[in-house]
């Protein structure tokens, strides 16, 4: 049996230097994606679309993304009525970082490992915010979502991801993704009746 995984991105409305502060939750998400395992389709959710986002969450036995426990899980946590982090999460940043000893951007990772970049950056996705370009936001928020599935899938089947920083050799980084998709039961607090 397959587990239901859901990789995840989040955009925002505004950055930390605007709000004074380095909490996640303080700022505003203007565009959320996902790709679900169990229908083996992206799609992207604006704060009024949360409604329909939940119930995907809540039966997804895993959350994979990058730096999604630090800032995007937290931020996300801000928006949902229960808490998100009863959901066993993998963050590929996490990962990395517990091998390396310290943060690798994930445009580097996509490079190496894949050999193709981020088609944006977070600062672009605000300005598209308040030039109301929803649209682009979300085709580069569902663009992240699709390089963090593939990067996952890679250290999943090879073991370790690839790296290139800058004009700089192509880097490996071991990883031990053996546990990754070990099913942990949780007990759910959820929004909807079952």
């Amino acid at each position: 049996m397959s587990i239901r995984k859901v990789v995840f991105d989040i955009e925002t409305r505004n950055i930390f230097e605007e709000i004074g502060s380095t909490n996640p939750a303080d700022l505003d998400i203007s565009v959320v994606a996902i790709y679900d395992s169990a229908t083996d389709t992206y799609q992207s959710f604006t704060q009024e679309q949360f409604p329909k986002l939940w119930p995907i969450l809540e039966q997804a036995d895993m959350l994979i993304g990058y730096n999604s426990d630090h800032f995007d899980i937290p931020l996300l946590d801000k928006y949902y009525p229960g808490d998100l982090n009863k959901i066993k999460s993998l963050d590929i940043m996490k990962e990395i970082r517990a091998v390396l000893g310290r943060r690798i951007k994930l445009d580097y990772i996509a490079a190496g490992t894949l050999g193709r970049t981020k088609i944006s950056h977070g600062l672009e996705a605000v300005r598209w915010w308040r030039e109301g370009k929803v649209d682009e936001i979300a085709k580069y928020c569902i663009e992240d979502v699709r390089i963090t599935k593939d990067i996952y899938e890679y250290a999943l089947k090879n073991h370790k991801l690839l790296y290139k920083e800058g004009a700089g050799p192509i880097q490996e980084i071991k990883l031990d993704p053996k546990d990754w998709e070990k099913i942990v039961h949780s007990t759910m607090t959820y929004t909807l009746p079952f």
